[in-house]
């Protein structure tokens, strides 16, 4: 009975418990019940009330529009401050541009203050009420341009209601209230439109209007209309006037106005009243004199991304090139800027693809984000980028070099303007002969004299604009070819800039050079970029140059002044690696671009005239190079000098053969360096010597030398001589690599099918190696041609209608390789083209296919380059970029590009035509079989044997020199 009493009351006490948490819960229902209820009373009343307001609003509006009767400015006011209580940009959209237009027209009314809206300012009750209402309302209008698109004809309405919105409340000049007597209240009124300005920029007006530039400006066309773009600008340029140019307003313009790609070229265009603005408040000095500090351009450089930067280096230029007295008062300021800002975006660019970089069209390979948006604007960009290196500005930044007057000696008599190409190889070595007579006394400036001191501010003026080119020629890597063509413009600028590099230092010459290579120190470089620059120009120059240019015109250099300039880069260059200037530092970043090229003469030697040398030494500044410790350039362009005689001494004094044969023993770095980049200034006979050095090494590694206790291995060959090509090929082909460079032993049979008597002791496989190459070089069998003029050979384009003629190809390359891997001489004359080619010349970026072109058709080439001179319009010519060829009795249409027989040359794509016409010629028609030919060839000849000859030298070395014969010399 207890226990049941006990049961019971647990029960008790259970329900009283589940009672209580029901009560509970039911209190909680009740209690949110009652809040939901509340929510959504106020939410129901909220919604009514901004029913009811936007009704009243569309009310005051309509009424408005009727034009019933004139709005006060105090119910506009009133009405604005019911709008911005429940404003919601998407629902309000067009309230507010009602808003906007009702304001506006307020301000138009004539001679009825109560209208005006502004005249609000002036109530003591309402002032500040106003101010915040005005300050509210040109805030939204800038929330409203940041998602405004002004190609979107609707949206270029809105853009220019909100742009009028701001220009008429940041500034008083339209505000009639002050017109008569009210012009008492015009400091107040400026005050205010100060205030208001603030509160806009506080709030980033300056990002509000770089974006709505970039939409309207960042493409091919702007969308701009001129109304919008002054207004724009005029809004910019308010706060920065109103704070007296203060360094915040000027970073705050030239970060997010300046920037904007191409804004100074738009401003020309649709609105030039805006750039006479500009130059009435003197911003262009104001902005170099703000940058000039290192602190301030550091920091805009950071703020702005690399795209961002360079349109900013953009605008800057362009406002240079149209003020030319603060350009030259201030050149130093704004040449440092430049450098600074170039050098910035110069350690973002990257030689190479990779997962951090981005493409850029004028920086290339970039590792920093680029805003593709950007990309339209680019060519516009360029544009102004060119105004740096045009005639107008170089002018004016080196007028001190250009200034000087190059004094000729009056007793050398001009040389003949006969004409010249690499044809007449004879009047060609008598020219160069004359040339280097004569340049001992021609134009005294241009030899090293010394005098000027380094330290003057004239020569460092100097140097610093050669930074400066420098530094734009390694940052903007996409229009380096742009760069260079315009800073070689002036025929006058590079002589006069030579003259001015021997007048250097208190002797000149190559010891000051030398010394600078020497030195760590910030003259040292700056004086170096002045010889890279004048370098990388001459090398450009030469390049574009043709043979009548060169040798008839002599355009910018006469060619005793080519030799006097050649002495000392040879020398130069000679001094920096035998003295062992750069055997100290890592030679593996030491990267020599040199390619020797010739054409005429075959007897005549490498000539390297142009040496277009950039050298900086370990811990240069990015303005100097992009990377490694060092970097050396060497080039020389091909085919112009090759008409030179081994009796012209371009060779290095200090160097003796038997000396550099020694350390190359030795395996000595300098004499490496010396035979792989400056080869030329070793006599031809010499480098032949360590050619067959080589071969002879290379010959005793692989044993194919007899020694006493051992013999090479022979490979014995069968030939009917009646089928002498037809066994060789099927017999040879198949051998590999060192049976080929091995001993072969030939059996003739002859048309009997009988072995011929004799053996073989090198004898007969040199009659059989002669015979074949004369048999496949044969024209007849049309796997060669032979050039109209001088008759010598190149691959035929035709040839592919024999049966595996790539592979006919690829063992002549063998065979002409074993002849000179032997030593044997074989009568073959190539075309200078073709040898350029088997050297690998034509890989270089500085290789141009139009020099070279009248090695295979003299004719064609005067031609073409007579298209160059044509002044009339090209297009009345007729042609196109095609090439229109008769094969075997067919009219065939190559494209020089594709679609190429529908696009006309012009005037403006003429130079592309010539050089597209010389590539296609003497490179892509015979493509596969010189690279059939070459491979077989490099399977004998190491590339790098030949890679100290030029390409007469080649040619001397495949067929033997053709020099009288020295009766002195048969008598030992």
């Amino acid at each position: 009975m207890f226990s049941a009493s006990q049961s019971s009351k647990a029960q008790f006490l259970d329900k009283a418990r589940q009672a209580r948490e029901e009560r509970r819960e039911l209190k909680e229902r009740e209690r949110a019940a009652v809040q939901i209820q509340a929510l959504i009373r106020r939410f129901l009343c909220r919604c009514r009330l901004q029913r009811e307001i936007r009704r009243e609003v569309e009310d005051f509006f309509g009424a408005n529009e009727s034009g019933s009767s004139k709005r006060s400015a105090l119910s506009i006011f009133r009405i604005a401050r019911k709008l911005l209580f429940v404003f919601n940009h998407k629902e309000d959209k067009e309230r507010f541009e009602k808003l906007c237009r009702c304001i506006l027209n307020s301000m138009d009314v004539e001679n009825e203050p109560k209208v005006w809206y502004v005249s609000l300012a002036l109530s003591k009750d309402l002032t500040l009420l106003w101010i915040k209402q005005i300050k509210d309302i040109l805030w939204f209008c800038c929330e409203f341009l940041k998602q405004l698109k002004p190609d979107i004809l609707q949206d270029s309405r809105l853009v220019n209601l909100h742009l009028t919105m701001l220009v008429t409340f940041t500034d008083t000049s339209t505000w009639k209230i002050l017109r008569g007597k009210g012009e008492t209240l015009r400091p107040a009124m400026n005050h205010i439109c100060a205030n208001i300005m603030g509160h806009l920029n506080q709030k980033g007006f300056y990002s509000v209007l770089q974006i709505l530039l970039t939409n309207g400006l960042a493409r091919s066309r702007p969308s701009l209309s001129k109304g919008s773009l002054t207004a724009i600008f005029s809004l910019a340029l308010r706060p920065v006037v109103a704070a007296q140019f203060s360094d915040n307003l000027l970073r705050s313009f030239l970060i997010h106005i300046m920037s904007v790609p191409a804004i100074m070229t738009h401003l020309a265009t649709l609105t030039p009243e805006r750039l006479a603005v500009i130059e009435s408040h003197d911003l262009f000095r104001k902005f170099i004199l703000y940058l000039s500090r290192e602190a301030q351009c550091r920091d805009v450089c950071v703020c702005l991304e690399g795209s961002h930067t360079l349109c900013l280096l953009g605008n800057l230029v362009y406002l240079g090139s149209l003020n030319d007295k603060v350009l030259e008062e201030e050149t130093a300021h704004f040449v440092g800027v430049l450098i600074h800002m170039l050098s910035y975006c110069q350690k973002y660019v990257s030689q190479k693809k990779s997962n951090l970089t981005h493409w850029h069209p004028v920086l290339g390979w970039f590792s920093q984000t680029v805003d593709y948006g950007l990309n339209e604007s680019m060519p516009l960009l360029t544009k102004q980028l060119q105004h740096l290196w045009g005639v107008h500005m170089i002018r004016i930044l080196f007028s001190d070099v250009l200034s000087k007057k190059l004094l000729e000696n009056q007793e050398i008599a001009q040389l003949p303007t006969q004409p010249v190409s690499p044809q007449n190889s004879l009047p060609m070595k008598n020219l160069f002969k004359r040339a280097f007579q004569k340049s001992a006394s021609v134009r005294n400036i241009l030899k090293p004299v010394g005098g000027k001191r380094v330290d003057s501010a004239e020569v460092q003026k100097v140097c610093s604009i050669c930074v400066l080119y420098q530094t734009t020629l390694t940052t903007l890597t996409q229009i380096r070819l742009q760069i260079l063509t315009g800073l070689t413009y002036l025929d006058d600028l590079l002589p006069k800039l030579w003259a001015f590099i021997c007048e250097l230092g208190p002797q000149g010459g190559l010891k000051l050079f030398l010394e600078c290579l020497n030195n760590d120190t910030e003259e040292s470089k700056r004086l170096l970029a002045m010889l890279m620059l004048f370098c990388d120009c001459s090398r450009h120059l030469i390049t574009i140059l043709d043979d009548i240019e060169v040798y008839e015109e002599q355009i910018s250099f006469k060619l005793e002044e080519l030799v006097t300039i050649s002495s000392f880069l040879n020398s130069f260059v000679f001094k920096m690696i035998w003295d062992g200037i750069v055997g100290c530092l890592d030679i593996a970043a030491l990267f020599l671009l040199f390619r020797e090229c010739q054409r005429g003469d075959p007897g005549a030697v490498s000539f390297c005239p142009w040496l277009a040398h950039g050298l900086v030494r370990k811990g240069l500044p990015q303005a100097f190079c992009s990377r490694g410790p060092l970097v050396t350039q060497l080039f020389t362009t091909p085919g112009h000098f090759s008409g030179i005689s081994e009796s012209v001494p371009f060779f290095v004094r200090d160097l003796k053969p038997s000396v550099l044969f020694q350390e190359l023993d030795k395996d000595k770095k300098r004499a490496q360096l010396l035979l792989q980049y400056i080869p030329h200034v070793i006599p031809h006979k010499n480098r032949v010597l360590l050619f067959r050095n080589m071969v002879t090494k290379e010959k005793e590694k692989l044993g194919l030398v007899e020694t006493s206790s051992a013999s090479p291995h022979v490979t014995h060959i069968t030939i009917r001589r009646s089928r002498m090509l037809e066994d060789g090929y099927e017999q040879l082909r198949q051998l590999s690599q060192n049976a080929m460079k091995g001993v072969i032993r030939v059996k003739f049979v002859n048309d009997l099918g009988v072995d011929e008597a004799g053996i073989d002791q090198d004898g007969v496989f040199k009659e059989f190696l002669e015979e074949i190459i004369k048999k496949v070089f044969d024209p007849a069998l049309n796997l060669f041609k032979t050039t109209s003029g001088d008759e010598r050979l190149y691959p035929s384009p035709t040839s592919y209608i024999h049966e595996n003629y790539l592979q006919l190809f690829e063992f002549v390359g063998k065979m002409l390789g074993k002849a000179v891997y032997e030593g044997i001489v074989v009568d073959v004359p190539f075309a200078s083209f073709f040898l350029s080619q088997l050297l690998g010349h034509h890989h270089s970026v500085f290789y141009s296919s139009v020099d070279e072109l009248p090695s295979l058709d003299s004719e064609f080439y005067k031609n073409l380059t007579s298209i160059k001179r044509y002044d009339g319009d090209i297009s009345d010519l007729g042609l196109t970029l095609s090439y229109d060829e008769d094969v075997m009795g067919q009219l065939v249409c190559h494209e020089l590009v594709p679609g190429g027989k529908t696009i006309p040359v012009t005037n403006e794509n003429k130079i592309s035509y010539i050089h597209l016409m010389a590539h296609f010629r003497m490179h892509t028609q015979i493509k596969s079989q010189t690279a059939a030919l070459i491979s077989g060839f490099r399977s004998i000849i190491k590339p790098e044997w030949i890679r100290m000859f030029s390409a007469p030298e080649l040619q001397r070395l495949i067929s033997g020199d053709n020099a009288e014969i020295d009766l002195e010399d048969l008598k030992y």
